[in-house]
């Protein structure tokens, strides 16, 4: 046989028959009969660098975790009946061992997946309960406008995360459940009582508006304007109507009540017009007036305004805007008048004039037996008796000289 016809890992028979030499012998892996010895066994190693190359590939996908552990090893069970049934020549011994030796890695990785998942499911478990919380927390709330669409947040948040061990995972859901329906029945009852509120809003509202048109041409201006402010306080206590009524309602009400106003403003400029003589009349009563301040002589000041404002009110109404600062400047000149009168009163009061003779006569009597102790304290040395005597006198002197004062007062 020529060195040709054989290799270390097998050999070509002369009938072209080649054969891969194993731990436990030869065996045949395939003929070539129409081409050389050395095309046969060239075609057959060459199998073998192919499942070489493809041992090196799993290798690689397995060490860099590009298959799960079930698949790296179903995929290692599937090379290696490959490689122990392969037609191939070469070391396939040595392509088992590398097969093998992948188990330790897979079994690593089947662990490590394992934490990761226990530390999901952990991460899932707290997760879950903190959407079961807000979920039941939402469930006896009245957050109408938000709720719902937190719900449904958190239910697609649910259905994204690990499930968990059956018992634990339908627990959380069930209350998880009850929460979304307990908070949807709520919700419910709470838009259906909103709509028995509108229908019987917009009731009210419309016999407001039919009432408030029926108004829009009164020209009974003063109980006219006051029953619009009541319709307009029954309006805002209606509530909302549902809101393409309320809306065309509202425009109703609101053309009535301003076609009555703007027929009033109208009414009240003419009349402001015709009361404008009316305003020079009293804007010279008040200059009038105003010339008896200060007052020197009450009493003929009160006998002057009298005139004055008897004259005011021949003089009759002036504008809208003209009343309040008219009537506020006359009523200072009262006032000034007034105030005078009552100081003079207070100075001529008889019963003050009598309290103040009765304390000057009550001071004296008390200072002149404050004398009559202190001279006697004097004689007989009692230096500490005779300072506080000194004292008491001073501070009833000072009293009495008040009083006295108080006393001119009353008789100027």
């Amino acid at each position: 046989m020529s060195a040709q016809q054989e290799s270390p890992w097998g050999r070509v028979a002369d009938d072209g028959t080649v054969f891969v030499r194993t731990s436990e012998g030869e065996r045949s892996v395939g003929q070539y009969p129409e081409g050389t010895p050395e095309e046969a066994l060239k075609f057959f190693t060459d199998r073998f660098d192919a499942l070489t190359f493809e041992v090196g590939l799993l290798e690689q996908r397995i060490k860099g975790g590009a298959l799960s552990p079930d698949e790296a090893a179903q995929s290692v069970k599937t090379v290696r009946e490959q490689v122990t049934s392969a037609n191939a020549v070469g070391d396939l011994e040595s392509l088992l061992t590398r097969l093998d030796a992948t188990s330790e890695v897979i079994a690593v990785q089947r662990e490590a997946r394992k934490a990761e998942r226990a530390a999901k499911v952990a991460e899932s478990r707290t997760r879950k309960e903190a959407i079961v919380a807000e979920a039941e927390k939402l469930a006896g709330s009245s957050d109408w406008r938000n709720g719902a669409n937190r719900l449904r947040d958190l239910l697609e948040e649910w259905k994204g995360l690990p499930r968990l061990d059956k018992s634990a995972d339908d627990t959380l859901w069930r209350r998880f459940s009850s929460a979304r329906t307990t908070y949807t029945r709520h919700r419910k009852a709470h838009f259906a009582e909103q709509h028995e509120k509108r229908d019987g809003a917009r009731v009210v509202k419309e016999k407001l508006a039919v009432e408030a048109e029926g108004l829009a041409t009164s020209t009974d201006w003063g109980p006219t304007a006051g029953r619009f402010r009541d319709l307009m306080r029954d309006w805002k206590a209606a509530g909302p109507a549902p809101r393409d009524v309320d809306e065309a309602l509202w425009k109703r009400f609101r053309g009535a009540q301003d076609a009555f106003f703007g027929a009033r403003d109208a009414a009240n400029a003419e009349l402001d017009k015709e009361f404008e003589a009316n305003a020079v009349v009293k804007e010279g009563l008040l200059v009038e007036a105003e010339a008896l301040l200060p007052v020197t002589d009450v009493e003929a000041a009160k006998k002057a305004f009298r005139d004055i404002a008897d004259r005011w009110d021949e003089a009759g109404k002036v504008p809208r805007d003209k009343i309040k600062p008219f009537e506020a400047r006359m009523r200072k000149v009262e006032q000034a008048i007034r105030g005078v009168e009552d100081e003079k009163w207070k100075k001529s009061d008889p019963e003050k004039s009598a309290r103040a003779d009765d304390m000057i006569g009550k001071l004296e009597q008390a200072i002149a037996d404050i004398q009559t102790d202190l001279d006697k304290q004097r004689a007989a040395g009692n230096q500490k008796k005779v300072k506080e005597l000194e004292e008491n006198l001073e501070s009833r002197k000072a009293f009495l000289d008040m009083a006295r004062r108080a006393a001119q007062d009353f008789s100027a």
